[in-house]
């Protein structure tokens, strides 16, 4: 094997078992109140009575299970049970289906709404523990979830699928999935997160109702969301699939490269491989305008505002390491691996906390670690960096 690749392999296993995962393992289970605990800050300073979302537990939930099916350890399995349950017992809506998007520190609903983009995690996460585990419960709440997704927010005219709904699924006025989102009824993003549970539901069930909505998902991403101009994916849409504005975002267009490819390795179709993998290297090369010679990746760039936002954040650069590792692995692109390892010795040398674990949440554009951002919270999980490290030890197995 590739000197490089068994390097890159073994420090990952190393990070992922001696640095993230017993990060949430140890620091992050809510012994009192059930759960896990809502936040760490950037300083380290535990808030038990932070609230609990939905994105976290999910997360958590995948995280946990994919490194057992990986590594086969029994603490990892407690972990991504523990989570398993709690979606289930606290999250899972029992009145009209689907996930709540937040709640209290007790575990009690606080923010009822229904926002795709969560469910679409829970559905990755519990598809997860059933591919780990055989697990027949978790099967079967992610069906049940992929039922209320198709059935409350596919669009059968104009195709795609709505951001958010009220409860009782009803139309909602404010759809944005944080303050930082614009407040439109489709997005890349929550398109990008219905694919990722889809193809990992897929592998454990194969339904062909849901096989239809994977390629569908696929094709709309083709035809829809990517620029044909540009290769760059746009983000906010009105129904009709109109774009809204002119934001080119790096992370995203590189993880969308690497996870619109898997959905296609998944459904084994030659025909649709064929036919997205030219678009595929495009995606990836239209990210690496927002590469920094170091091999870090910028966040975004406001092409109307005439506003680049050079801040690297933990996620870009994990999700910049998987999307160049694949290329390298599917298409042989050595100059891929030599950015995927660049990019990887900024992250140990910047990002990682060494002393207290996990790692920061960015570092700024002045060069300084961003500590007003969470080490654990309602976004940052331990999803991206952890998946990053298993997809490098498992796509280059012993």
């Amino acid at each position: 094997m590739n000197q490089r690749i068994n390097q890159l392999r073994n420090e990952m296993r190393s990070e992922l078992e001696n640095n993230i995962l017993p990060f949430w393992m140890n620091k992050m289970e809510d012994n009192e109140q059930g759960g896990f605990y809502g936040e760490i800050t950037g300083d380290d300073e535990l808030r038990p009575e932070a609230s609990k979302g939905a994105i976290l537990n999910a997360r958590i939930l995948w995280t946990f299970s994919a490194a057992y099916r990986l590594l086969k350890k029994p603490e990892y399995l407690k972990t991504a049970t523990r989570a398993k349950r709690y979606l289930i017992d606290r999250f899972y809506d029992p009145e009209y289906g689907g996930i709540y998007w937040e709640l209290d520190y007790k575990g009690n609903p606080l923010d009822t709404k229904k926002q795709i983009y969560a469910i679409g995690f829970a559905i990755y996460g519990l598809s997860e523990y059933a591919r780990a585990t055989g697990d027949a419960e978790a099967l079967e709440y992610a069906q049940r979830l992929f039922e209320v997704i198709e059935q409350h927010s596919f669009d059968p005219v104009q195709n795609g699928y709505l951001e958010a709904l009220t409860r009782d699924w009803q139309p909602i006025e404010d759809m944005r999935l944080s303050d930082k989102d614009e407040n439109e009824k489709k997005t890349m993003n929550t398109h990008l997160h219905i694919l990722e549970p889809y193809t990992n539901l897929y592998r454990v069930w194969k339904d062909e109702r849901l096989e239809r909505q994977l390629r569908n998902l696929i094709d709309v991403f083709i035809t829809r969301i990517l620029d044909p101009q540009t290769g760059h994916l746009n983000l906010f849409f009105e129904e009709d699939w109109t774009n809204k504005y002119r934001i080119y975002s790096y992370g995203h267009d590189i993880e969308a490269s690497w996870l619109i490819h898997e959905a296609a390795l998944v459904l084994g179709d030659e025909t649709v491989l064929k036919r997205i993998e030219p678009l595929i290297v495009r995606i990836a090369q239209a990210a690496d305008e927002g590469l920094n010679p170091d091999g870090s990746m910028i966040y975004e760039n406001f092409l109307d505002k005439q506003k680049i936002d050079r801040e690297l954040h933990w996620w870009v650069q994990a999700e910049n390491v998987v999307g160049h590792i694949n290329l390298y692995q599917h298409f042989g692109d050595e100059s891929a691996l030599d950015i995927a390892v660049r990019c990887w010795e900024f992250i140990k040398a910047k990002l990682i906390d060494h002393e207290q674990g996990e790692w920061h949440w960015s570092i700024l554009p002045d060069g300084t670690v961003n500590r007003k951002d969470d080490k654990a919270g309602f976004w940052k999980c331990p999803y991206h960096n952890g998946r990053m490290c298993m997809e490098v030890i498992e796509r280059f197995g012993e």
